[in-house]
């Protein structure tokens, strides 16, 4: 899809690949209110700017888009419409041994409890074991360190995938 046929969507349609991108139901309405874009800058500035209004609310339902980092399950059963950028954005983890796999499910299950949301990580090109170790580290933080973090993340892989969006053919 190129940029001018994401302009000439239908509202529900645009609707639709935007929320693919990020995940929250506002952020896409937002988004497919502001265009036409004139082309790709613009269109991430704009995303930027929603992102700079959503409210906590938003963020988490972002969140709760995304597979667990390496759960294999939440890929196959529930990420449709984003399925296969969340599986090559984990790509990381299909060499993983089962070891850094088992760590990784406990730790995510521990940011989970701690945190209330899924472990947001921008895991394109990162090895399973770089996600293990990120995820650690995150674990010291307290909520409110983490919330912006997890934020900021979730900024990375909304504008990957708008970027995937204009180059996947669609």
């Amino acid at each position: 899809m190129d940029l001018s046929t994401l302009n000439q969507l239908t509202p529900d349609d645009a609707e639709e690949k935007f929320r693919g991108c990020c995940g929250t139901a506002w952020w896409a309405r937002q988004m497919e209110a502001c265009r036409p874009f004139q082309n790709t800058p613009q269109l991430h500035d704009t995303a930027d700017a929603i992102f700079d209004e959503m409210a906590e609310g938003h963020w988490l339902e972002a969140f709760a888009a995304h597979p667990k980092i390496g759960d294999v399950d939440s890929l196959r059963m529930k990420f449709v419409g984003n399925k296969q950028w969340s599986a090559g954005e984990q790509a990381g983890i299909s060499d993983a041994d089962e070891d850094v796999l088992n760590e990784l499910a406990a730790a995510n299950d521990t940011y989970e409890q701690r945190f209330g949301y899924i472990f947001i990580i921008c895991a394109s090109g990162l090895s399973a074991a770089e996600m293990l170790d990120a995820l650690r580290h995150r674990l010291r933080n307290d909520p409110a360190t983490e919330a912006p973090l997890a934020a900021a993340e979730q900024r990375k892989i909304t504008h990957l995938r708008l970027d995937k969006l204009l180059t996947d053919d669609q």
